[in-house]
């Protein structure tokens, strides 16, 4: 094993789209981990929807041999980390398990929101933090700029930035040799308890679960009985290796080290990110800092087209779950859908990216209702309790209910400052703070609730702005609200997988816009299709579906007008029939109609 001193563990930090697999494919390359017809752009995001989208979702590890200026051979431990804010406590475990931090910062957007809010919490850790400038090759690029508000926004030295392109390549070497010089070595005492965090895990079909660890302090090889001290279940070590890209066995992991340990977990969801691995026996007394449990935000349920497809569904979302274990569910029942799944997300992204994996890697045709958030409720009479699905709303009177809110920061150019501020108050937000941070951009900072950022918040903050604003945000406590639940009644029956919890004073827009899009995807029929909006039996909304008419007087060729008036008279009746026993079939389109309008309106 290589002396303590001649490793080093970093990660890189950045806001999202600012070069950070880039520069990673750039590292691993200068250390010919992998031979150049192996390499790919990205090549530690390995999946599909990382690449296609430009960003990271699952951390990854990777070691990284370098031979110094100073004729010494290191390994370098390299952390990758997520970038959205959704992942922001996979970034604080990947950070722990590090001493140094490069903050990357793009020469031509300088520092952003999530550039802040990384640092600090590489701070937090107490990290060693060196600033990169990257894409330094390209003609809108503005270093000097960018050394100023390294300077003033970050509170570092800007002498000390590393200028890189990690597209060509460009200052690769340089930022090697400083990774070396101005990361301090790991510190750990190799005889002690053993003491191991976990940053991450994945699920491998043929050897289950693998844990990736950095060993703090102690040892851990082949044959050990360890223990997760959050759940007390204990496993024995089969195999302890680090990442070169492909997995290479070693024969023990010790004090400082970045690895893998496999050893017989069959899920996930029994591994948690954040937790301290120790041994069964005459293991550590305490485990490290930093555990907590992930709490869902988002929430929204999931139902197959075809209600046939139930089992296959559920073995997606099991096999799914093995991956993800951030991803919560329990079984879900809908009158207009069937059974389904109710789900909990980390934010929004989240839920793309799970949505999009269920119909990419299982080949599942997939609805998903209006996301929703869980709000505190409490009925008159009865306890206070949580509630994110409309089905669970208590009927009756409510003494009180509360929403999630979160604290939001957003950098902007302030040429849009008007335009901006103007959203957020639109979405009930309660401005806190305003800075310049030089004089052409603004940090806004605003308390606002989450169920407002859901829909269209991100969206129209990137066409108000350009997409030069970005945003960053941290849900922060529960606080009073007016809470309804709109239903949606389609000829006076009501469609339970359409109803939504809405804020009273923005249900009566909520329930036309639903009520419109509604009419426009519900074929017409033989008699007229009345769609409602409703608050308990008060209707707020409606739109009408005009029936389709036969024309039984086509072979009515003149005569008497009462011939006509039978004719007539006898279709109206007809009619009447058809409506009592008209059951209106409602196409996957209108579901999903619904759930764009939110994110248009």
């Amino acid at each position: 094993m290589t002396d303590l001193k001649y490793k080093r563990n970093f990660c890189i930090t950045a806001h999202i789209d600012h070069g950070k697999s880039t520069l990673a494919d750039r590292l691993i390359q200068q250390a010919h981990i992998i031979e150049d017809r192996q390499m790919m752009n990205q090549i530690l995001d390995n999946m599909d929807i990382e690449r296609e989208r430009g960003i990271t979702i699952k951390s990854q590890a990777v070691t990284i041999p370098y031979r110094a200026k100073d004729g010494h051979d290191y390994e370098l431990n390299f952390v990758d980390t997520p970038g959205h804010v959704d992942f922001s406590y996979e970034v604080s475990r990947a950070i722990a398990s590090c001493e140094g931090a490069l903050l990357l910062v793009d020469a031509t957007q300088g520092v952003e929101s999530q550039t802040v809010s990384n640092l600090f919490l590489a701070m937090e850790q107490n990290l060693t933090i060196v600033p990169v400038i990257n894409k330094i090759d390209l003609a809108s690029a503005d270093i000097e700029e960018c050394k100023k508000q390294i300077d003033r926004d970050l509170g570092l030295d800007s002498a000390d930035a590393q200028l890189v392109s990690a597209k060509t390549g460009q200052g690769i070497e340089d930022l090697l040799e400083a990774i070396v010089t101005k990361f301090p070595a790991p510190e750990g005492d190799v005889n002690a308890p053993l003491q191991a965090l976990i940053f991450d895990c994945h699920y491998d079909e043929y050897r289950g679960v693998i844990v990736h660890i950095r060993v703090k302090h102690g040892r851990v090889r082949k044959g050990d009985v360890i223990k997760f001290m959050s759940s007390g279940k204990e496993y024995k070590v089969e195999q302890t290796g680090i990442f070169k890209i492909n997995y290479e066995e070693v024969d023990a992991l010790e004090a400082g080290d970045v690895g893998y340990i496999i050893s017989g977990v069959k899920t996930v969801s029994d591994v948690r990110v954040g937790d301290t691995i120790t041994f069964a026996e005459g293991g550590a007394a305490e485990p490290l800092e930093g555990f907590k449990d992930v709490k869902p935000v988002v929430f929204s349920s999931i139902y197959p087209i075809d209600s046939n497809d139930y089992e296959e569904l559920k073995e997606s979302m099991e096999k799914l779950k093995l991956n993800d274990a951030s991803l919560v569910y329990e079984k879900d029942n809908s009158l207009a859908l069937g059974n389904g799944f109710r789900c909990g997300f980390l934010g929004l992204l989240h839920l793309e990216i799970i949505q999009e994996r269920l119909e990419r890697d299982f080949d599942q045709v997939i609805i998903f209702t209006a996301p929703s958030v869980r709000y505190k409720v409490k009925p008159a009479g009865r306890e206070e309790f949580f509630v994110d699905n409309p089905a669970d709303f208590p009927d009756g009177k409510i003494e009180w209910s509360q929403e999630p809110y979160i604290s939001a920061s957003i950098i902007t150019p302030a040429e849009y400052l008007g335009s901006i501020m103007e959203l957020c108050r639109i979405k009930r937000g309660i401005q806190k703070n305003m800075q310049y941070l030089d004089e052409k951009r603004v940090e806004l900072t605003y308390e606002m609730p989450l169920a407002e950022v859901l829909f269209d918040f991100y969206d129209k903050l990137k066409s108000y702005s350009r997409g030069y604003a970005s945003f960053d945000y941290e849900v922060i406590d529960y606080r009073p609200t007016d809470l309804i639940k709109i239903d949606i009644l389609i000829n006076s029956k009501p469609v339970d997988a359409l109803a939504q919890l809405c804020y009273r004073p923005a249900a009566v827009e909520r329930a036309k816009v639903v009520c419109e899009r509604l009419k426009g995807e519900i074929s017409r029929q033989q008699f007229k299709v009345a769609i409602q909006g409703a608050i308990g039996a008060q209707i707020i909304a409606r739109e009408t579906v005009s029936a389709v008419r036969k024309d039984v007087l086509a072979k009515c060729y003149g005569g008497d007008v009462t011939r006509k008036r039978k004719l007539l008279e006898k279709q109206k009746a007809g009619k009447k029939r058809m409506l009592m026993a008209g059951n209106v079939e409602l196409p996957q389109s209108a579901f999903l109609a619904v759930l764009k309008e939110n994110e248009d309106n």
